[in-house]
């Protein structure tokens, strides 16, 4: 009776762990046909490209003013639209003035000199032909006049030089647009941009009325792209589509952005209906050229150890295959390789036992 007893006990105990190990048999059969599947067709497929992208003025430059001085007045506000030719900013001018006055003076004095020197070789001259003077005597006074008319030349120069920097005291709109900023203030000293520094900036003016779009597409994709490609932007607030641009830049030299080695792309704005401004963030989609193959949905790809598999029936049994996955859009994956049309693609991956099969 105890015998009986303790095998009874032990052949329940085998039964137990042969239950909760999965033993034949035991285990539980794989319920495959209540895993979604759908069936690999030839359809067309649309990809696109989603880039982040920033809006900038076509054309913005830095004020700097030519010469260094005390800033007198500025003429301008941020936000304030002005003319080409305007007056944006005056430099303070007094040394300056101080200088032509000096000019002047020294202009006037040698045209008295040269005056006075051309009165003597116009008489030595005379005196010359008539043979009066000797040739020495006549080359000295030549030599005289020559150099009293050098020095008004000098003079009139050095005027000329002073004159341009005055007008430079006066810095002008270099072409109609708006001033977006401005990081200096009355009465503060200003260095001139020279070869030698790169000067102060007096203020950030740019031309509002035409925009572009600035992003970067990396290295895998840019040899999608070309130049006259359409892009549609989205601002941030928008669930709609509020802008488009083309492609009229595809920078030659790749560059490293966010530790990503890509290509900068730059896009011509021409239509604006939320009325962009400068400096904000827009969704950027580029639409790549369609393909027209066998696809599946994105979902039905999946990764395992670098690879990229999907789950194909045959019969009830799920066999992981390696895929290689074309153009890809918003819901869809272009299969190149490892899924033939007509094939039933899990779209969801199997339980673990499954993924032991290989095709």
């Amino acid at each position: 009776m105890i015998k009986f007893f303790v095998a009874a006990i032990v052949i329940f105990l085998l039964a137990g762990t042969a239950f909760y190990k999965g033993w034949p048999p035991f285990s539980a059969p794989e319920k495959i046909e209540n895993f979604p599947t759908y069936k690999a067709r030839r359809t067309e497929i649309a990809p696109e490209l989603l880039l982040a992208g920033e809006v900038k003025p076509s054309l913005q430059v830095d004020v700097k003013p030519e010469i260094g001085g005390k800033i007198r007045s500025i003429h301008v506000i941020p936000g304030q639209s002005v003319k080409k030719g305007d007056l944006l900013v005056t430099i303070d001018d007094t040394d300056l003035l101080n200088e032509q006055a000096a000019a002047e003076a020294e202009i006037e004095g040698a045209r008295l000199m040269m005056g006075k020197s051309k009165g003597n070789f116009d008489r030595a001259r005379q005196l010359h032909e008539r043979k009066l003077l000797s040739e020495e005597s006549f080359l000295n006074m030549m030599a005289d006049f020559r150099i009293e008319e050098n020095g008004l030349d000098k003079a009139l120069r050095r005027r000329q030089t002073v004159d341009d920097r005055l007008a430079k005291t006066r810095v002008l709109a270099p072409f109609d647009g708006t001033v977006l900023e401005i990081p200096v203030s009355e009465g503060q000293v200003v260095v001139g941009a020279a070869s030698v520094n790169s000067g102060t900036s007096l203020m950030i003016f740019a031309d509002l009325s035409s925009l572009l779009v600035i992003s970067q597409v990396n290295q895998l994709d840019a040899p999608k792209l070309s130049l006259g490609q359409e892009l549609v932007l989205q601002s941030p607030d928008s669930d709609e589509a509020t802008a488009s641009a083309k492609i009229y830049f595809i920078a030659p030299l790749a560059n490293v952005k966010n530790n990503i080695k890509g290509f900068e792309i730059r896009g011509l704005i021409n239509r604006n209906d939320a009325g962009l401004k400068p400096g904000v963030s827009v969704s950027v989609r580029l639409a790549l050229p369609k393909a027209n193959g066998i696809a599946v949905p994105i979902g039905a790809i999946f990764e395992n150890d670098g690879h990229k598999v999907a789950y194909v029936l045959e019969g009830t049994k799920p066999i992981r295959r390696e895929v290689t996955v074309g153009a890809i859009d918003s819901t869809q994956a272009e299969i190149q390789s490892g899924i033939s049309e007509g094939e039933d693609v899990l779209l969801v991956e199997p339980p673990e036992p499954s993924k032991k099969d290989k095709s």
